[in-house]
């Protein structure tokens, strides 16, 4: 069983069509290394076991039938994917205490393309309270521990998925990101995670849902243990489905190994965030790597980027007419102040992270000239940091300022999201990928951030960092 909690997601698609292992067993090894780890962990929080065997069963008889290059890619793959996804006949109340008995009706657009791919979905993952916070805690869940030490958080909002996929319990998953919801926790675990170019992936049935151009911000993308898995489910899922509007057609780029002629912008903070010293020596170590490989290092500096929260919340704001209180609320604003009375008394019907983040959308909301201008900013350093890269270029950047957190601690500084944040509102297309353990034990990884629609590039550069640094190493939580 070990072995298979090991393999990536693709290797393991391939040795179910070479006929080396049923789907049942590798079904069965991933429901018992879940059923192992989780107790430590809180990140599975519907499992749907039964069902999940049950499809396997009837895989293995497709498998035993198939002939050689008959079977979609994934086939008989174990996956997990965040609660936030609908997935029919399961809870879909995206943390929220008052979804509490929201039910899917149907699937949500990835959810069956996953299918359709092959792969056998175990359960749904825990995130945050409507997502927009680095911790992954809820009222009706609880709260995710980091598989490298539990007393650490695994990150957010994508928690769920980087905690399993981390202790091998999972091959993949998917995941959403706004702010850095795929990357931060991916980098917390220690795990590989793509945040697609905007508008690349559609996220047709995710809740909470990006009204206006903000859908153009919220990606849907993978979480895995191999950058060549989440290349493979990039592919997969890709492309319009005719009912998310913002979705378009990208052309197609193959992962390349030659890296001359790729040029690297390792750029170790924005200037407004204080990175600690290992993870700028990360960003350092990789693009050292990456000369030794024949690409052309450029170190420069970007002053816009210490606006890079404003820009963020700014452009975010604008993009959209619904405040973050009214998606709590499910379209009605929930009483936010009155909320925030109760929560010393075990009253309220929220998580204290959620009101916060509820409470300050509502104030800055008047301010719209203020946010306009920021806006503009945005635009400018868009247009910028893409002149520097070219369309063969990348940036290293820190996913975060420092390895995973203890619980909590992220309250004492939570402006360093716009590490990844940025990136959203730039649509541009970010690889996270994981380079060594920290003096703590803990994960540290690099961004590979490339122009929009340059998956290709951050993607075929974060396989050069795996393979000159090794990448993913299972977590043993206590069992």
């Amino acid at each position: 069983m070990s072995e298979l909690w090991s393999k990536g997601a693709k290797e393991l698609g391939a040795m179910v069509a070479a006929g080396e292992v049923r789907p049942s067993e590798l079904v069965d090894a991933h429901i018992e290394r879940v059923k192992a780890v989780n107790p430590a962990l809180n990140a599975m929080v519907n499992p749907r076991f039964e069902a999940a065997r049950e499809e396997a069963a009837a895989a293995d008889l497709v498998q035993a039938k198939a002939r050689e290059g008959e079977l979609p890619p994934l086939f008989g793959v174990p996956c997990t994917i965040k609660e936030f996804f609908a997935f029919e006949g399961m809870p879909h109340t995206g943390g929220i205490l008052a979804r509490r008995d929201v039910v899917a009706a149907e699937d949500a657009t990835l959810v069956a393309r996953i299918k359709e791919a092959g792969a056998i979905v175990m359960g749904s993952t825990n995130a945050p309270e409507g997502g927009l916070w680095m911790e992954t805690h809820n009222l009706l869940y609880g709260r995710t521990n980091n598989p490298w030490n539990v007393a650490h958080t695994c990150g957010g909002s994508s928690g769920g998925e980087a905690a399993l996929i981390a202790a091998g319990a999972s091959p993949f998953g998917l995941g959403s990101d706004i702010g850095g919801s795929i990357r931060i926790p991916a980098a917390m675990c220690g795990v590989v995670g793509h945040k697609p170019s905007g508008r690349l992936i559609p996220t047709t049935g995710h809740f909470p849902p990006a009204l206006g151009d903000a859908g153009a911000y919220l990606c849907a993308g993978p979480l895995a243990r191999k950058v060549e898995d989440v290349a493979l489910l990039t592919d997969l899922w890709r492309g319009p489905d005719g009912r998310d509007a913002i979705c378009v057609d990208q052309p197609r780029a193959p992962l390349f190994d030659d890296l001359r002629g790729v040029t690297v912008l390792p750029i170790e903070t924005n200037g407004r965030v204080r990175v600690r010293a290992d993870m700028r020596v990360a960003v350092d170590d990789a693009a050292r790597a990456l000369a030794d490989r024949g690409a052309t290092v450029i170190h420069r500096d970007f002053p816009r980027m210490k606006k890079a929260l404003r820009i963020w919340s700014s452009m975010l704001s604008v993009a959209t007419d619904i405040h973050y209180g009214e998606v709590l609320g499910g379209g009605r604003p929930i009483p936010i102040w009155s909320e925030l009375l109760r929560l010393p008394f075990g009253g309220a019907h929220h998580s204290y992270p959620a009101l916060i983040l509820a409470a300050v959308d509502q104030l800055t909301a008047p301010f719209s000239g203020w946010m306009a201008k920021h806006v503009e900013t945005g635009i400018a350093l868009q247009a910028e940091l893409e002149e520097a890269m070219g369309p063969r270029g990348v940036i290293l950047h820190p996913p975060y300022s420092r390895p995973a957190p203890r619980h909590n601690f992220p309250w004492l500084t939570p402006f360093d999201a716009s590490c990844t944040a940025l990136f959203n509102v730039m649509e541009f297309p970010v690889t996270q990928v994981p380079i060594r353990l920290s003096k703590e034990g803990l994960p540290i990884g690099v961004q590979v951030a490339g122009c929009r629609g340059q998956d290709a590039v951050t993607l075929s550069v974060a396989l050069a960092l795996e393979e000159d640094f090794g990448g993913w190493q299972r977590a043993d939580p206590p069992v």
